[in-house]
């Protein structure tokens, strides 16, 4: 594995170049050394695709094994894509040893310092806890970015096939959960049926229920997981959450995955909007052993979700029967309201584009 660093990341370095006129692109990486919230932070651009790892928080001690550092982030962010294993592995075991070089050519360069334009404009979710930063980095590599001749690419794609060519194979299979989420309505039917990865947090779970239901994310939200009818645990979203406990186990929801409740517990409650009050009932439907992709997809659904700050199920009656009625004395200012808070009909496909990189934009 060839990185070919400026000359800021190779004083610090002190290591010695080396000159390799056959490494191939996709085992070549350009790298840098920045500045983000007063931390060292290196970003690791690839040659081939562009794709972005994001090493952050770097000390004097961790630039004297950056060789290991950088191919244990790199075999974490690939696995957190959900690319096999096995295929990880293959990749990394294909370029093993570490070589450092100078930057190639301006025109790399240029490309790495845009990388490093999306790395400073993520720094606030960068987690000041870890070195790697697969989360911000699938975020990063998810960007569109301008490849030259008005060509444009997500790295994150060209990764992927990248490395279908690499091992002339699919590089995704996973366990994944096919749900029912019902919307707690009594006088409206609400629903959607959606197949996502079960190795996602319910973090981003929450932020593929935003997706599926068209909410705004505006509020604050919690999850219940039930044996049967009794709760068995309530995932929180914020920390000021545990100053109101209750009789039922709390814990943050950022880093516990759906595989740790699901399909064990078969049904969950997702409260959205305190106020408001949205209640979603979700139920495992089914188990895929071997899921082909490494994102969600919405299979079906029925019904509009009501829009933000509508005033709870009473509110959003009275506002259906203000837009569906010319001659209502608040229709007009209830269809420019509707229209400021992106109330819509469900559409599907829609949905399905949101959902296809709603993993990689969230961390």
């Amino acid at each position: 594995m060839l990185i070919q660093c400026t000359k800021k990341l190779m004083d610090i370095l002190k290591t010695k170049t080396t000159l390799i006129k056959d490494e191939k692109p996709l085992f070549s990486w350009h790298a840098n050394l920045i500045s983000i919230n007063r931390r060292n932070t290196v970003v690791l651009v690839n040659d081939s695709n562009r794709y972005t790892i994001i090493l952050y928080g770097l000390k004097s001690k961790d630039f004297k094994k950056l060789d290991e550092i950088a191919i244990n982030a790199i075999r974490e962010t690939l696995l957190a894509e959900g690319i096999k294993a096995e295929i990880v592995e293959e990749f990394i075991n294909a370029s093993p040893k570490v070589s450092y070089a100078k930057t190639k050519n301006r025109s790399m360069v240029a490309r790495m310092n845009k990388s490093c334009d999306n790395v400073y404009s993520s720094g606030e979710i960068l987690d000041a806890n870890s070195i790697n930063q697969s989360n911000v980095s699938m975020v990063v590599s998810a960007l569109l970015v301008g490849n030259g001749k008005n060509e444009y690419i997500y790295p994150n794609e060209n990764m992927y096939k990248d490395l279908e060519n690499f091992v002339s194979s699919s590089i995704f299979s996973c366990r994944a959960l096919e749900l029912k989420i019902l919307l707690n309505l009594l006088n409206h039917k609400v629903w959607r049926s959606i197949i996502v990865p079960d190795y996602i947090t319910f973090k981003q779970f929450h932020h593929i229920l935003q997706i599926v239901f068209d909410w705004k994310d505006y509020h604050l939200h919690d999850f219940y997981v039930f044996d049967g009818d009794k709760p068995v645990v309530n995932l929180v979203c914020s920390n000021d959450a545990f100053e109101y406990p209750n009789e039922v186990p709390m814990l943050q929801e950022s880093n516990i995955k759906l595989s740790e409740y699901l399909p064990k517990y078969s049904r969950i409650k997702y409260n959205y909007d305190f106020g408001d009050n949205w209640e979603h009932y979700i139920t495992v439907e089914k188990t895929i052993e071997n899921y082909m992709k490494n994102y969600p997809i919405c299979i079906d659904g029925k019904g509009n979700a009501p829009p933000e700050d509508v005033g709870g199920e009473l509110g959003y009656d009275e506002f259906l029967e203000a837009i569906s009625d010319p001659k209502h004395p608040e229709h007009h200012d209830m269809v420019n309201w509707s229209k400021m808070q992106g109330y819509r009909n469900f559409d599907f496909e829609l949905v399905n584009r949101r959902l296809k990189v709603s993993l990689k934009r969230l961390s």
